[in-house]
C-alpha cells in the first residue's frame, strides 16, 4: 500500500518538488570543466539554504553530502571530494530537499561540455523512459505498468535497467510505499491510486545491469566501466494525467522553518 496525501499534503509537496527541481537545474548549469565535485555539492547547498530548505539526504542513514554527484561510471549515490570533473564527463545529480516536513525529489545527468555520441544516447533514451514511465502513473494502472514502460524504452535501445535500486513512494519520509522497479517484477504488482506521490526514477547502463558498491558503503559503480544516468521526477497520481511536481520553471515558494 501507498501513502496517500490529502489536499494540504500536496501543497506541501508541491512547495517541496519546485524547490527540489530549481536547485537541481540551477547546479546542473553551474557545473564546468575543473570544478571539484565538492565545490559542486557545496553550490547545491548554499541554494538550499538561500531557499530556507535543508538537504534530505545529508546524513540519511550517515550520507555524508547535501547532493549525490555521480560521474560516468558511478550509478548512484556518489560521494563529493576533490575530483575534478573534465570535458566529456557525464555527471549525475540528485537532489532531495526538506521543505516544511516534506520531501521533494528528484535527478539528471548532464555532460560536462559534451560527451561522446553514446554518452548522449544514453542520457537521452534514459531521459525517454521516464517519460514513458511518467504517462503510465495513472490511477487505478498497477506500478508494473510504469515497470515496463521504463524497461521496454531502456532495453529496445540496447541498454541495460539497474536492478538493485528502484523507484519509490516519497512526501513526509525519504523512502514510502510503493517500491518501483524499473523492470518487470515476478509476483502481484500494488495498484496505484490518486494521492500517491511516487519518485520515479530510472538507472541505465551503456553495458550490462551488473553494479557493485564500493568500500565507502556508498558509491555504486557499474561492474563492466560503462557508463550510466540518472533521471528522477516526482509525480502525482491524480483523477487524470500525472502531475510532475518537480518540473523547472515553478516558482518555488519559501519555505516557513527557519
Amino acid at each position: 500500500m501507498g501513502v496517500f496525501k490529502n489536499e494540504r499534503d500536496i501543497e506541501g509537496m508541491r512547495r517541496a518538488c519546485a524547490i527540489a527541481a530549481c536547485v537541481l537545474h540551477e547546479t546542473a548549469d553551474s557545473i564546468k570543466p575543473g570544478m571539484t565535485t565538492r565545490e559542486i555539492d557545496l553550490y547545491a547547498a548554499d541554494l538550499m539554504s538561500r531557499h530556507g530548505v535543508k538537504s534530505a539526504f545529508l546524513g540519511y542513514r550517515n550520507y555524508p553530502c547535501y547532493v549525490c554527484i555521480s560521474v560516468n561510471d558511478t550509478v548512484v549515490h556518489g560521494i563529493a571530494d576533490e575530483r575534478r570533473v573534465q570535458f566529456g564527463d557525464i555527471v549525475s545529480l540528485d537532489v532531495g530537499v526538506i521543505c516544511d516536513g516534506f520531501i521533494g525529489d528528484n535527478a539528471k545527468t548532464v555532460a560536462v561540455g559534451g560527451c561522446s555520441p553514446l554518452a548522449q544516447k544514453l542520457m537521452d533514451v534514459t531521459e525517454q523512459s521516464l517519460h514513458a514511465g511518467i504517462r503510465c502513473a495513472r490511477a487505478d494502472n498497477r506500478v508494473s505498468d510504469i515497470s515496463r514502460a521504463v524497461q521496454d524504452c531502456v532495453e529496445s535501445n540496447g541498454f541495460s535497467v539497474v536492478r538493485e535500486f528502484v523507484g519509490h513512494g516519497v512526501g513526509r519520509t525519504m523512502h514510502e510505499e510503493p517500491q518501483i522497479p524499473n523492470f518487470v517484477d515476478k509476483g502481484k504488482s500494488p495498484v496505484i491510486k490518486k494521492g500517491m506521490t511516487l519518485a520515479i526514477e530510472p538507472m541505465v547502463n551503456a553495458g550490462t545491469a551488473a553494479v557493485r558498491i564500493l568500500k565507502d558503503g556508498w558509491t555504486v559503480v557499474t561492474h563492466d566501466g560503462k557508463p550510466s544516468a540518472h533521471f528522477e521526477h516526482t509525480v502525482l497520481v491524480t483523477d487524470d494525467e500525472p502531475e510532475v511536481l518537480t518540473l523547472c520553471g515553478k516558482t518555488p515558494l519559501k519555505s516557513q522553518e527557519q
